[in-house]
């Protein structure tokens, strides 16, 4: 649904009304597939400097570190050819992105070295920029980033990246500093050391595949290069009721020579207060959200290929609860539970994806002071897309990532 609010205040004159009296303002978001787009300030001097900057160099960004940072050793064995940045430089200095190696900080007196990084350069971030911090389990960081991803602005991101020892940090790095994560503000992505795969010649399962969210997942993932089968009630390649007692076992006939991807997308919503709220109504929508799930994931389990990957569809509700929602907040958090509990093997992973106020058919359906809450109550100031969804769906199912629950919610200011 069109987004007249956003489209309103980006024309001259109510742009300047808007600002004056402090209205929201939000930006065009970048999206698409490709990496970062411009000069990348690389910054810290922690264990994963290195690597960062061969991830850098890799892509073939234009790159920076400041002349008496100790990263610039770093770039120099990662062969970055990096320019040196002079924080006296004119304003007009700008950087798409800044990444932060903050896994030298050993201490609470070294958390300074944030703001000695940070002051000076994060006004120079461009809109739509990236912002990725790469720390190794402290709290501090965590209220940092955060915090950072609330004042930064200009439709920019703040992601913090908890590495473990050994982790490998290709995958993580360069989805967060890509035009992907665009709806991606503020989260906390655990990274060990799994291993990242190809999406080209595998191939996925996407159920409720026929349109919104579903559709845009199964066609980045097509995008990316694997072989998708659409799953839904009608209009897909795969017409089938999750609920129906045979459901688990038609999916592992029809996937009997293996598969690599499965997400768990389909889902539907009954809103009620439990007051209201009959048995056959909760049990009805868990049936599809959750319970279907549990018995397909247990029937195709056993089929997935080596380095397999289950990505669930969670929700905000899940995390941060919505009133009218006791079901399908039960329900969606019980695929956290899934995420957390499942047991798994062969380099197969599980994580999940929790999205916030997405544009949809549902969300258009909305009231319209509900639904314009939900597009400005975030960092962002506006909805995502399904898109934004799609992107982080196909980067979980490539990486190497374990029992991740990202958030696609632009940093919603509810349960975040």
């Amino acid at each position: 649904m069109s987004d007249r609010y956003s489209q309103l205040v980006r024309l001259p004159v109510a742009g300047t009304v808007a600002k004056r009296i402090g209205l929201p303002q939000p930006v065009t978001l970048e999206r698409g597939p490709g990496p970062v787009r411009g000069r990348v300030l690389l910054g810290g001097a922690g264990r994963f400097a290195e690597a960062a900057a061969r991830v850098l160099a890799d892509m073939g960004v234009d790159a920076a570190t400041a002349l008496d940072d100790p990263v610039r050793e770093h770039a120099a064995a990662a062969g970055l050819d990096a320019a040196v940045f002079n924080p006296e430089a004119p304003a007009d200095r700008t950087f798409k992105a800044l990444v932060f190696d903050a896994t030298g900080i050993s201490s609470s007196a070294e958390l300074v070295e944030l703001q000695r990084f940070f002051h000076p350069t994060i006004r120079r971030v461009e809109p739509s920029g990236r912002v990725v911090v790469i720390g190794d389990g402290r709290r501090a960081l965590e209220g940092f980033t955060r915090s950072l991803a609330k004042e930064v602005g200009r439709g920019a991101t703040v992601n913090l990246m908890q590495v473990t020892p050994g982790a490998s940090i290709d995958s993580t790095l360069r989805f967060l500093l890509s035009p992907r994560s665009a709806y991606v503000s503020g989260q906390v992505v655990r990274v060990g050391a799994g291993r990242a795969v190809a999406l080209s010649g595998r191939t996925a399962l996407v159920t409720g595949a026929s349109r919104g969210i579903g559709a845009a997942i199964a066609e980045v993932l097509e995008r990316d290069g694997a072989t998708v089968v659409r799953l839904d009630l009608r209009d897909a390649e795969l017409e089938l009721d999750i609920t129906a007692p045979d459901a688990p076992e038609v999916l592992a006939e029809r996937f009997a020579g293996g598969l690599d991807i499965l997400v768990h997308n389909a889902g539907v919503t009954k809103d009620r207060t439990l007051a209201k709220m009959p048995e056959e109504r909760w049990q009805s929508l868990l049936e599809v959200n959750l319970l279907a799930p549990e018995r397909i994931t247990s029937a195709l389990l056993p089929l997935l290929r080596d380095d397999g990957r289950i990505v669930c569809v969670s929700s905000l509700s899940a995390i941060a609860g919505n009133a009218g929602q006791t079901n399908y907040a039960t329900s969606k958090a019980g695929l956290l539970d899934l995420v957390a509990d499942l047991e798994t093997e062969r380099g197969i992973t599980i994580n999940a994806v929790a999205p916030g106020f997405i544009e949809t058919q549902m969300t258009a359906a909305m009231p319209i002071g509900v639904r314009e809450a939900g597009r400005r109550m975030n960092s962002l100031r506006q909805g995502g897309l399904p898109v934004d969804v799609a992107e982080t769906v196909a980067w979980l199912a490539s990486s190497g990532l374990e029992r991740n629950v990202v958030r696609v919610c632009g940093q919603s200011l509810l349960g975040c």
